[in-house]
């Protein structure tokens, strides 16, 4: 007779997103602990002293730092859903160099462009993989047809968002992270990037 009672685990099966949502939580807690003054020293970029050691920190750091929970639940959300689809199909090594390149070049860019802009969160990093995401079923020779309709809606709209719409949201670090994803993207799809 078989046994039927299998029982269930729990499987710890994106690495890589899991530990990026692990110390993106972490850093909101500390950051509300501290009342800010964590997120200001760590996790968030603006332009600060090329002596201050902190400064190099915050041009990766900023993707871990939230400015309360909203902001940290809308962008863990999509990163929860997505990423492991994307962890799975290009490798944790692969995820972990999109998330970190997404970070150095938003960072960079603030940095040198919005000299008095505080810059924190993961949206760069959520626009990053939606770009992505849309070359998953790319073929040599091809443009996904819905790369274009991602790249048009969702870069299109904050392009006008950014133009037209007086808000604090950083559209152009969404703009530069779908650059970054759809660069990766294309990159990873022509086997360019080894998978590890």
């Amino acid at each position: 007779m078989k046994n039927t009672n299998t029982k269930l685990k729990i499987s710890y099966n994106s690495p890589v997103i899991l530990g990026f949502t692990g110390i993106c939580f972490l850093s909101l807690i500390v950051g509300i602990i501290t009342k800010g003054v964590s997120t200001n020293l760590l996790f968030s970029v603006y332009r600060s002293s090329l002596m201050d050691p902190l400064t190099y920190i915050r041009f990766i750091g900023h993707i871990f730092g939230h400015a309360g929970w909203e902001h940290f639940i809308g962008n863990i959300m999509f990163i929860l859903v997505v990423g492991p689809l994307l962890e799975e199909k290009y490798g944790p090594s692969n995820i972990l160099f999109v998330i970190l390149s997404t970070a150095l070049v938003t960072g960079l860019v603030n940095f040198i462009i919005f000299p008095r802009i505080q810059l924190l969160g993961a949206s760069g990093v959520v626009f990053a993989f939606i770009l992505l995401s849309s070359f998953t079923s790319i073929k040599e020779g091809s443009i996904p047809l819905t790369f274009i309709l991602v790249a048009v809606i969702y870069i299109g709209g904050q392009v006008y968002d950014g133009l037209f719409v007086k808000d604090n949201v950083s559209n152009l670090t969404h703009i530069l992270g779908g650059i970054v994803g759809a660069g990766l993207g294309y990159e990873l799809n022509k086997n360019r990037i080894k998978r590890y």
